[in-house]
């Protein structure tokens, strides 16, 4: 059997940003999101045109989540049906109203990842001990991205149409020379800073194939290289935005090692992810005008101590 090399092996020489900002540092590259790259983002809008990027929580056609999570469950505890039984509160006024819950996994739907949410050789982002990981996070929860918000220039990197296919496949890999490529392609030029979008269209296979997708379960996406790393790492992306469950390929076809850009960009270099995004109507636009720049803005919940959230990013243009 091939040797499955461990993280720390495998990532012994990458680059970290760890100290960069402080020592108390929670929110890694978004820290190169400064008030000039807000205004640089604002510059990119043109035609005052606001799109979300959310896939639907409870979508009838079923909602696609990592293996081992299960879709939100939505319960109406109030409605009109409760005053036909005689369980509906009165109100002076006779108002009657709806209510309801939901028992979610943070990170089942389209969500920000915590810096913590990951790591190896029992350390996380920025040098934190993994034991500030239970119970919660008292280190690198998602609250210190929800408090500062995320605001700058994002650009689509259209990999499906660059391909000339409807939907990647499982397990396709693609890297930065590629990104870059496809820019090209579409005429756009890749900036410091700039938030990277790209689109696979992947998940519309959930919805065509059911249960069947998650048979020998492995994303496309982004694959490691050390070249790649180092891109991310001069580039200083901030934030790494795809419509895949994992932002990468699951498992790494040179080493077999799962999910390695999460560690090393992730928990190294401190760019945050944002997954399972609905970029369809966003890639439609931008190949309909060939503009493919835009201002990108993103709230997760503050939520205490969590590993994510869920979030609806805005785009404008």
């Amino acid at each position: 059997m091939p040797h499955v090399p461990e993280l720390r092996e495998l990532l012994a020489n990458a680059p970290k940003n760890w100290g960069r900002w402080g020592a108390d540092d929670e929110v890694g590259a978004l820290n190169f999101l400064t008030r000039d790259e807000v205004l640089r983002g604002i510059k990119a809008v043109s035609e005052g045109e606001v799109l979300t990027l959310q896939r639907m929580i409870g979508d009838p056609k079923g909602d696609p989540v990592f293996p081992g999570r299960e879709p939100a469950k939505l319960e109406m505890i109030t409605d009109e049906s409760s005053w036909d039984v005689g369980t509906g509160p009165e109100f002076p006024g006779g108002m009657h109203y709806a209510d309801d819950k939901m028992l979610a996994f943070l990170q089942g739907s389209t969500q920000y990842d915590a810096l913590g949410h990951v790591w190896y050789d029992g350390t996380l982002w920025n040098g934190y001990d993994a034991r500030t990981t239970v119970g919660g996070l008292d280190k690198a929860s998602v609250a210190p991205i929800a408090q500062r918000g995320v605001v700058g220039r994002g650009v689509l990197l259209d990999i499906a149409r660059y391909r000339g296919v409807e939907s990647l496949d499982a397990g396709e890999t693609f890297d930065h020379e590629e990104l870059l490529a496809c820019a090209e392609h579409q005429n756009i030029t890749l900036e410091k800073h700039d938030i990277v979008v790209i689109r696979t269209n992947y998940l519309q296979r959930f919805h065509d194939e059911g249960e069947s997708f998650y048979e020998d379960f492995c994303e496309p996406g982004l694959a490691y290289s050390p070249d790649l790393v180092e891109w991310f790492h001069e580039m200083e992306i901030p934030n790494l935005v795809t419509d895949l469950i994992g932002n990468e390929v699951t498992f790494d076809p040179a080493t077999g090692v799962a999910l390695v850009l999460h560690n090393a960009l992730m928990r190294n270099l401190g760019v945050v992810f944002t997954e399972i995004c609905d970029l369809e109507e966003l890639a439609e636009k931008c190949h309909a005008d060939g503009k493919y720049d835009f201002l990108y803005t993103a709230a997760p919940l503050k939520i205490h101590r969590a590993t994510g959230s869920p979030v609806n990013p805005l785009v404008m243009r």
